[in-house]
């Protein structure tokens, strides 16, 4: 393929995203799950500057805890920049300083939102003009949460999250955040997930090798309805997050008893994510949770997915 001009700077910016619904299906023989998501990206971003560069590194700043981000080569951003090189032959480097406002390891996609940012800054950076569909196959190798951050909006992820359908979503939703100081590691909420269903496997339904998103939650979001998606919020990980972080229950009452429609753990957690009403009921909840001494951010969704924001 012609390449353009490498310029001085690039730099794209991806969202974070709250899964409204959370379905994961039993165990494969691969040791992994299907899951059934119902994903809405919101308005907290990732911004990726990509700097040309001989060999590959990074630099992390932002608002969020971000000791738990790291700066080698396991950090995905590095990961996705030099995939991106195998793909095109690219045979230079980048320099990335990633500025972070997703909660880290908070269940909100911030490493996916990263990833997704990297590939359309690299790619704007070397001029190398890789398809969009060429993207999201290189997105879907960096993790499941991966292309969605690439594409944004609200969507229904199925398989490994990855297979992604569009989902229509009228008006606007008002989100409150509730951020924890430690982070859960997803595969330790999968398996507490598993050790439960074995646990009360005589008193629960078998779990769905190819799980589906409840047509209930398809409508609310179609009706851009908050007090309906509310009643249809679910996410099947959140009694394990509770179980490995007993704490998180006493969050979720007390956004609910200041307001909120509903909360939910947002993915794996611990993050929790509060709908509300409206924007005063958002600002109420907000001020109310703040004054419970609580790490707290609002964000609206749905939003676009990554982008170059210096075209």
């Amino acid at each position: 393929m012609t390449r353009a001009a490498v310029v001085r700077m690039s730099h794209a910016r991806a969202p974070g995203k709250i899964n409204v619904f959370l379905k994961v299906g039993a165990m494969l023989d691969d040791g992994y799950h299907d899951v059934a998501i119902a994903y809405q990206a919101v308005s907290l971003y990732e911004d990726v500057r990509a700097y040309p560069a001989d060999d590959f590194s990074v630099s992390i700043s932002g608002t969020v805890e971000l000791s738990r981000v790291p700066t080698d080569g396991s950090n995905v951003a590095i990961k996705a920049a030099r995939l991106l090189a195998r793909k095109t032959g690219f045979r230079g480097g980048a320099h990335l300083e990633i500025e972070k406002h997703v909660p880290v390891t908070g269940g909100m996609g911030g490493g996916s939102a990263d990833a997704a940012a990297t590939l359309l800054a690299c790619d704007a950076l070397w001029g190398t003009g890789l398809a969009r569909e060429d993207m999201l196959v290189l997105a879907a190798q960096l993790g499941a949460d991966v292309p969605f951050a690439f594409t944004g909006g609200t969507a229904i992820g199925t398989g490994r999250g990855d297979q992604l359908s569009p989902a229509l979503a009228k008006g606007t939703f008002q989100w409150v955040l509730a951020v924890s100081d430690f982070g859960l590691s997803t595969p330790a909420v999968y398996s507490e997930l598993d050790r439960h269903r074995d646990r009360h496997s005589q008193d629960i339904f078998p779990a769905d090798t190819a799980p589906s998103v409840d047509p209930n939650v398809l409508q609310a979001l179609r009706a851009g309805d908050p007090q309906m998606l509310a009643e249809t919020l679910y996410n099947d990980l959140q009694a394990p997050a509770l179980h490995l972080e007993p704490s998180l229950a006493a969050i979720l009452e007390l956004g609910e008893e200041n307001g909120a429609l509903a909360g939910i753990v947002s993915g794996s957690g611990p993050t929790i994510a509060f709908l509300a009403a409206d924007l005063d009921s958002a600002l109420e909840l907000q001020i109310a949770l703040s004054a419970a001494r609580l790490t707290v951010v609002r964000a609206t969704g749905p939003v676009h997915g990554a982008r170059i924001m210096n075209a």
